[in-house]
């Protein structure tokens, strides 16, 4: 599990997968190298930006390690600066949301090609979801495919090749953990809606992601085990001549 900065723990997360019966292990890539025994990579998010290799020369290592694990087909959950690192890894982009951040609530919609996917076919069709984001994916990777949309910013969630899985939004958050990035980052906490950050709306939402994204979670886990199989990429249909 990658965690990019102290502001960005695993939180419940770390939770839901030892319940499902992993074994996370944290690893800090801004302060020591990445292992190369793992199964599966969780990777987590941070207030640096997905192209910010100068501020944060070690972004570009995570970057390598997320692009070798779809050509080798490793299980990646990517989340929120995760998704966009995972994005520009594999020929994304990602830039600041033109309409400003986007932070608390919010609902996304499963696209089409979701209902056919292991992770998310069993979602609702639009699950709820936690937001704190300034910068986001503008534009997929070429092959990425498109899982769960929102009206403001489409790119929500996606696929690259058959395991790598990027989520803009978050699913780990607590409540306190919310506030404390609302407090490091009041401009962008004023996006959120009237009540988003007030402490009975905020249980109330984190209850509400919980019960959706914690069996995503456990479905992740056994796709990583080799329990669960990986969509069939879908391959060219040639003419017939």
């Amino acid at each position: 599990m990658l965690q990019l900065d102290d502001s960005a723990p695993p939180a419940r997360l770390a939770d839901w997968l030892v319940d499902a019966g992993a074994d996370p292990r944290i690893v800090r890539p801004d302060r020591e190298p990445v292992p190369d025994d793992y199964r599966a990579v969780v990777c987590l998010g941070g207030p640096m930006g997905a192209n910010d290799v100068i501020g944060h020369p070690w972004l570009a290592a995570v970057r390598r390690l997320l692009s070798t694990c779809v050509t080798n087909r490793t299980p990646v959950l990517a989340i929120s600066l995760g998704a966009q690192l995972l994005a520009v890894a594999t020929g994304g982009v990602v830039e600041p949301g033109a309409d400003g951040p986007e932070v608390g609530s919010g609902l996304v919609a499963k696209r089409d090609l979701g209902w056919a996917d292991p992770l998310f076919a069993d979602l609702p069709l639009m699950p709820d979801v936690i937001q704190f984001h300034r910068d986001v994916i503008s534009r997929l990777p070429v092959d990425g495919a498109l899982l769960a949309s929102a009206t403001r910013y489409p790119n929500q969630a996606f696929r690259v090749g058959a395991t790598a899985y990027g989520l803009q939004f978050h699913i780990e958050t607590t409540p306190d953990l919310l506030l404390s990035w609302a407090e490091d980052d009041p401009e962008a906490a004023e996006f959120a809606r009237p009540g988003d950050l007030e402490t009975e709306r905020l249980a109330e939402l984190h209850a509400d992601v919980e019960e959706v994204w914690k069996p995503f979670v456990a479905r992740f886990v056994g796709l990583a085990r080799g329990e669960l199989a990986p969509v069939e990429s879908s391959r060219p249909q040639l003419p017939m001549i």
